[in-house]
């Protein structure tokens, strides 16, 4: 063994002894290191092409898709997303999120019952490994919970065979009074088993059943899955719902410690065996603990920035940027190595529970009100208290961005296309959920079919009705569709919007919200600034204190500013990107 992997050996040694010193039963931390070195193949790295330095750059734009979001009979579905790819955003985007692509029983894909197979009905590995090839893909490392009708589950039941060990259980008299849980179903599901009654920990639904890495057999497993996938093109590891994974009795079992720690271990993995792979944790969690993991550079290389959609949803729906502006300069800037993941739209919805802290409850219900008034439903959970909260809003972002708190009105496009402008220019990695450059409104149908009420937001479009759709220069989906395209590839030609590029939050009163970008050479600066309102705002030059020796110009517009005293007047959802380059 070379100094390097005696290096990545005592590194995940020393996870090992973090996450599992109050474990009983598991003493021989060097064993169990030496296991998962030999698990993950880390003597044999990944040897990939075009390898570099820099983990990403103002180019990188992320899809995320479901992989039959665009159907084409008899084609796989997968086939048919390769070629709307390569049609419609080649040269667009460059990473692509495909949610879930195993098999599974529920839950839209976030209940697995194999994580080895790709769904049959989406295609095979053959299709993963196609989209690879062209594109950075993200995948889902579920690792909270499996499904309940998965083979491990099957053998829990009987008792025997793999996975009959991996299943977190509980007594109903256990301390669970401080769960934190986005559910209101029960969390403890009684099952019979070979063994009797047994009562299965199920944060989320009772066909998801949470696992039990506190037997270091689950580790185990899920580092031999890492190394598959990466071995079959995935560059970037979504970590769903990892701030639940640890339970201890007592405890809130959320973002504990020794989650924390195994996220530092899947890092020290992952980058060992390839060295451009990243990771991304999905903690649909209240703002200051969503940041935390970050931890010193050492942990997710990008966290989801779930603030931000409900903060710019009530933005654009009071006319009024205060608290977008408040939670703005209270975000510490990345640490080199690390970047916010920028999205506004989801295949979830928008969810309120990070807007904890940052909205109050009469905002929420603004929201929430609004919301239901634009065809919207709300997801609720279960407060420690008892009491059902709002979770999400589950609507599509076209839908909800229809109006304002006053009712629909005629600005909805340019109103749609402002707040993507400024997620764009915002310090971090942009993310586009595919309804968002479709344009496409809420799936009532859907929705009636299914009974689930997150169906709203993830319509199935068919290959040839999208395409005659974007075709049709007359369709709000298509004048949409070509007017974010335009935007993105602008962006993409500015070195002012590098992930990491330098941002201050500029005071421009409650209706202007703009801030400040400069590139990381300074050699370019832009200053973004967004009319949030439906009336005309009057941006003075004097107050974002340009320099009188530069030449100055909106890079969305192309207008020219001859002195620097000028003042602007930008028209209703109006946005700027004044620029020295």
């Amino acid at each position: 063994m070379d100094n390097s992997n005696k290096d990545i050996a005592q590194r995940v040694l020393a996870h090992i002894e973090a996450i599992y010193k109050d474990v009983p039963g598991v003493n021989d931390y060097l064993d169990l290191a030496q296991q998962l070195v030999h698990a993950a193949r880390l003597t044999d790295p990944i040897r990939h092409k075009n390898a570099t330095n820099d983990l990403w750059s103002q180019q990188d734009i992320a899809l995320i898709t479901y992989g039959d979001t665009i159907l084409k009979e008899p084609q796989e579905p997968l086939t048919t997303l390769k070629e709307f790819l390569d049609d419609h955003l080649q040269g667009v985007i460059n990473n692509v999120h495909v949610l879930p692509f195993f098999p599974y029983s529920s839950d839209d894909g976030f209940a697995i019952k194999d994580y080895r197979r790709v769904n049959p009905v989406l295609g095979d590995w053959q299709h993963i490994n196609s989209l690879a090839d062209d594109y950075d893909l993200m995948a889902d490392l579920v690792v909270n919970h499996c499904s309940s009708e998965s083979q491990w589950f099957k053998n829990f039941v009987a008792g025997q065979g793999e996975g009959h060990d991996y299943f977190f259980t509980a007594y109903l008299d256990d301390d669970t009074a401080n769960v934190v849980r986005p559910r209101t179903s029960p969390l403890l599901n009684p099952v019979a088993t070979q063994q009797g009654i047994q009562h299965v920990w199920c944060t989320f639904s009772h066909d998801q059943v949470d696992l039990n890495f506190k037997n270091p057999s689950v580790l185990l497993e899920f580092v031999k899955i890492i190394r598959f996938y990466l071995d079959n093109g995935v560059k970037i590891f979504r970590l769903d719902a990892v701030a639940f994974l640890w339970k201890v009795e007592g405890t809130r079992c959320l973002n504990l410690d020794q989650t924390h720690h195994m996220v530092r271990l899947f890092r020290t993995i992952i980058e060992s065996i390839r060295s451009d792979a990243l990771i991304i944790t999905e903690t649909n969690i209240p703002n200051q603990e969503n940041l935390s993991y970050f931890g010193n550079a050492n942990e997710a290389h990008c966290v989801y920035n779930f603030s931000l959609p409900p903060l710019l949803l009530n933005t654009f729906l009071t006319g009024d940027c205060r608290y977008l502006k408040q939670w703005m300069m209270s975000m510490p800037p990345a640490q080199i190595g690390t970047a916010y993941f920028n999205f506004i739209a989801s295949h979830d919805g928008i969810g309120l529970r990070p807007a904890k802290g940052l909205l109050n409850k009469e905002e929420i219900k603004t929201i929430t009100d609004t919301m239901q008034r634009f065809g919207g439903e709300i997801s609720w959970r279960t407060g420690a208290d008892g009491t059902d909260r709002p979770y999400e809003v589950n609507i599509t972002l076209f839908s909800a961005l229809q109006g304002t708190v006053e009712g629909k009105d005629d600005y909805a496009e340019d109103r749609f296309i402002c707040v993507h402008v400024i997620m764009l220019a915002l310090e971090g990695i942009p993310a586009f959920y595919i309804h968002s450059l479709l344009a496409t409104s809420n799936d009532y149908e859907r929705y009636a079919r299914t009974g689930r009420k997150r169906s709203i937001n993830r319509r199935q479009w068919h290959r040839d009705e999208i395409k005659q759709i974007l075709a049709d220069s007359n369709s709000p989906n298509a004048r949409i569709h070509k007017r974010l395209i335009d935007i993105i590839k602008m962006r993409k030609q500015q070195p002012a919007f590098h992930p990491n590029a330098t941002q201050f939050t500029l005071h421009l009163g409650d209706q202007l919200f703009g801030f400040w970008r400069q590139s990381m050479d300074r050699s370019q600066s832009i200053f973004s600034v967004s009319n949030i309102s439906k009336q005309a705002q009057t941006l003075s030059l004097a107050d974002i204190n340009l320099i009188s020796t530069q030449g100055w110009h909106d890079l969305l517009s192309g207008q020219a500013f001859d002195t620097l005293d000028e003042k602007v007047v930008l028209a209703p959802y109006q946005s700027v990107w004044i620029s020295n380059k």
